[in-house]
């Protein structure tokens, strides 16, 4: 609401005041009184009036940046090719593509048949046409069209029989990621203009499903009330799906399961696993209605998957040699990739079996060599040679085609593809000897910042641009070279004075102060088996996606696609680096920076954001959105801290359990390193990160205040011990697995009390009423205190959706009202119709991203 003066002038507007209705909670001898656990009946009428309230609160608290929130939006829009195409990849006897155009929301998907079984030229087909326009294009669905009249529309996966006939597909119109599967002819659909034809079995409400090949038959995922996907469903098309069968149910809470068919499309698969362990079931595709078997069973703490190939007409007779490769890591906690001669094995088999093609470090890991540096150079004599003293060595997966064959790993912090030709995998196999597999590394651009330039001088680029101002050895604490100190104070930080002199890669005994190229590359491209040429997509902070395709057998690279930028866009005018600063505990942490080049980062506004959880890393990406910042000289600032996947293993392993502070600590120690360097002004810092990421944002708010003028925290996790002692609620035993169990454990209970954010918000302020303080525009926030008096707190702008099934609304609302309650300058944005995901439709994110993005540059006192 919004109060009035004596002489009608407007207020600030004051937030909505939260009834308390205290629930005790007790576990383990602890009390906690929670005032605002009424919020978890989302039916109840004042659980929707105030969420109203808070939505009418948020929008008088915006209503100045409404400006700026346009501006932005038209700034992303311009930037943008609205119409526009991707390349045609070829599945079976079709090429398959995605048309947008401007003024729709969603993509249309669309298809061209093959002009023969030698066709892997993709077709020219014109970016700028309608959907259909080109001859013989067909439209397979229009996502525009499906979605009218619903205000949320998503996706949900769609499978194609293999003749291009029939198609299932799944949509979810709630956002609650329980999706409808239906399945439509494609060729009735086409005959009659595009009107859909559908076989009248519709399989509510679930998680997926896939076809075999022939389209016979559906393999589909059922959710529990606590939206875990727990069995397997057979269902014959043209049947009563009341006639299924369920082919595999997962007793065990902590598993989750799926179902697809192999790569070679002999088998129908169902997997299950939890954040630990995984099991490979499997079927021939030719007897779809017989029983499951494991390939191998399931071992605690043990993760594997299986696929099958063959080396064609390597045999000494010229015949085949079937393989079986299976990814696992029960020998190696980095995980390992074996190759087994099925001319030799049969079954049972066991993990650890064939040939070692490829191993990571286990350096760092509970289960490998703790006492080991992470980020010492790791050697193994099975390794290719690209492995050989890699740090931090991660191993992911591999991928054998007809002509190629594709290893995916981590080292240094960073993703890495290498390839190798098909015929000479087999060589080396057959020899018994490490396979020769080639890096492939993406291309710079001529004249790019990337490139290292003969003469370089201290503190200026390639071409003399300014990177950051030269500061005094007095001006930051540090050494007589200038090194920034690390938290502690007692070792120097790897910042370099030289911030040019470095190289891509490791040295043998240190990491680098700085690596030059950053960027995220995969094969995620070829989904066909005898493509002759591989392709690979790569992108950075800086340089928009490009799509290749690589000859293996030449190495000849050619550019498929560019994403499109435009505007007067050029990359060269943003700098991208990685520095490496030094944790409390000693440890080194990897932080990506971006900036424009002629903004000198000193004192800068800093947009700093972190993930830090379930093994997941936050690699290199371009962003449109992110552009607005960087223009207005905003330092980004990435801080890839333990819990992530970044560096293997181990790195993950630091940060989760009765490690889970390590998170927290990464990011704020790097968010003072780059504040004591001078670097960003902690006056206009404003830290952001989402889910987990909500977590932690939370958590670092409580720890360092003084380090942030704002906070934007997304779907936040923040009333993590409420949630994770539920076990009836969605995800919670599977969760176990990754923060400890606090319902049977009373050390993970205590543990995470210390830091959930929920439980450690400051205690309210003497004399502060609700938020009376709640931080005009000109950027007074109101103070809190925890315990002991603390300075002042940030900004808090949460995010959430009222039909997320992964952090629950009430948990971010409960946050909100505890966090208004101290005096606390928080608002919230509170969808109604969305998810997880948020909104749906590309116009309505970028308005959500730029309305988000005001928010931050509003904190920093951007304005314009």
């Amino acid at each position: 609401m919004t109060e009035m003066t004596e002489s009608g002038a407007a207020m600030t507007p004051t937030p909505p005041v939260a009834k308390r209705e205290p629930k005790r909670r007790e576990f383990h001898g602890d009390v906690f009184n929670d005032d605002y656990e009424w919020m978890r009946d989302k039916e109840s009428a004042d659980v929707r009036d105030y969420v109203a309230a808070q939505n009418k609160y948020c929008e008088a608290r915006m209503a100045h940046l409404a400006g700026l929130r346009r501006t932005l939006f038209e700034e992303l829009k311009a930037h943008v090719e609205e119409t526009d195409m991707s390349v045609p990849t070829r599945i079976n006897d079709y090429w398959y593509f995605t048309r947008t155009q401007q003024g729709k929301q969603y993509g249309v998907q669309c298809r061209m048949p093959v002009r023969g079984a030698d066709d892997w030229d993709p077709p020219e087909v014109d970016p700028q046409g309608a959907p259909g326009s080109m001859p013989g294009e067909q439209v397979v669905f229009d996502a525009n069209v499906e979605s009218e009249g619903h205000d949320f529309f998503r996706l949900g996966g769609m499978d194609l029989s293999h003749d291009g006939r029939w198609m299932l597909y799944g949509v979810d119109l709630r956002g609650d990621e329980r999706y409808d599967f239906r399945i439509r002819d494609l060729d009735a659909t086409l005959a009659q203009g595009g009107e859909p034809v559908e076989l009248p079995e519709v399989f509510p409400g679930i998680g997926g499903a896939c076809f075999t090949p022939d389209g016979q038959w559906v393999f589909w995922t059922e959710l529990d009330d606590s939206w875990r996907p727990c069995a397997i469903w057979r269902h014959h098309v043209g049947t009563s799906v009341e006639s299924d069968v369920c082919v595999y149910r997962e007793a065990d809470e902590k598993f989750w399961v799926g179902a697809g068919i192999s790569f070679d499309e002999r088998s129908i698969v169902i997997g299950t696993g939890s954040k630990t362990s995984t099991e490979v079931w499997m079927l021939p595709v030719d007897t779809p209605d017989g029983e499951f078997q494991p390939f191998i069973p399931r071992k605690e703490d043990v993760e594997y998957d299986v696929s099958f190939a063959c080396f064609e007409g390597a045999g000494e007779g010229g015949e085949d040699v079937p393989l079986a490769v299976v990814y696992h890591n029960a020998d190696n906690p980095n995980f390992e990739i074996d190759v087994i001669d099925m001319r030799n094995h049969r079954p049972p088999y066991r993990l650890g079996e064939g040939v070692c093609v490829a191993a990571g470090s286990p350096y760092g890991c509970e289960h490998g060599e703790p006492d080991r540096p992470i980020t010492e150079a790791y050697f193994n004599p099975a390794n290719p040679a690209i492995l050989q003293g890699a740090h931090g060595l991660g191993i992911e997966g591999i991928g054998l085609h007809r002509y190629f064959v594709t290893l995916s790993y981590r080292s240094d912090g960073q993703p890495h593809v290498a390839y190798m030709t098909k015929q000479a995998a087999a060589e080396d196999f057959l020899a018994g000897r490490p396979w020769r597999f080639t890096e492939l590394l993406p291309p710079s651009l001529e004249n790019d910042w990337d490139l290292v330039a003969a003469d370089q001088s201290d503190q200026t680029g390639d071409h003399g641009e300014r990177l950051w101002q030269d500061l005094q050895d007095d001006d930051v604490p540090g050494d007589a070279d200038g090194a920034v100190q690390s938290i502690d104070g007692t070792e120097p930080t790897a910042v370099p004075t030289d911030h040019t002199a470095s190289f891509d890669g490791a040295s043998d005994d240190h990491l680098p102060g700085e690596t030059r190229r950053l960027y995220t590359i995969g094969t995620g491209g070829n989904p066909s088996y005898d493509a002759p040429r591989m392709r690979y997509s790569f992108a950075s902070y800086t340089r928009p996606g490009e799509l290749h395709e690589i000859d293996p057998a030449t190495g000849q690279d050619t550019l498929l696609k560019r994403a499109t930028v435009l505007g007067d866009f050029d990359p060269r005018d943003y700098m991208e680096r990685r520095v490496w600063i030094t944790a409390r505990d000693g440890e080194c942490i990897p932080v990506s920076l971006v900036w424009r080049r002629d903004f000198p980062a000193q004192d800068s506004p800093m947009f700093i954001t972190g993930y830090g959880a379930y093994e997941i890393s936050s690699d290199p990406g371009f962003s449109v959105a992110r552009l607005s910042m960087l223009d207005r000289g905003v330092l980004y600032a990435v801080p890839h801290i333990r819990g992530g996947g970044e560096m293997g293993r181990a790195w993950y392993e630091q940060g989760r359990r009765l490690h889970k502070k390590h998170s927290f600590e990464d990011f704020v120690d790097a968010t003072r390193v780059l504040q004591e360097a001078r670097l960003a002004d902690p006056r206009r810092t404003v830290a952001n990160g989402g889910s987990a990421g909500g977590l932690l944002m939370g958590a670092v708010a409580n720890m360092a205040p003084e380090c942030y003028a704002g906070i934007e925290a997304d779907v936040p996790f923040v009333d993590a011990l409420t949630s994770i002692l539920d076990p009836d609620l969605p995800l919670t035993v599977t969760e176990w697995d990754e923060w400890g169990d606090p319902l049977h454990d009373p050390a993970v209970y205590a543990y995470m009390k210390t830091y959930t954010p929920y439980e450690n918000v400051p205690v309210p302020v003497v004399g502060a009423a609700g938020a009376e303080a709640a931080g005009a525009e000109d950027g007074v926030r109101g103070s809190a205190q925890s315990g002991a008096p603390a300075s002042r707190f940030p900004r808090i702008f949460i995010t959430t959706s009222m039909n997320d099934t992964r952090v629950l609304y009430v948990e971010p609302l409960k946050w909100l009202a505890r966090l208004q309650s101290a005096g606390v300058d928080a608002v919230a944005k509170i969808e109604v119709e969305a998810g997880h995901g948020g909104i749906s439709g590309r116009y309505k994110q970028w308005e959500e991203v730029s309305y988000e993005n005001a928010w931050c540059l509003g904190v920093m006192g951007i304005a314009h």
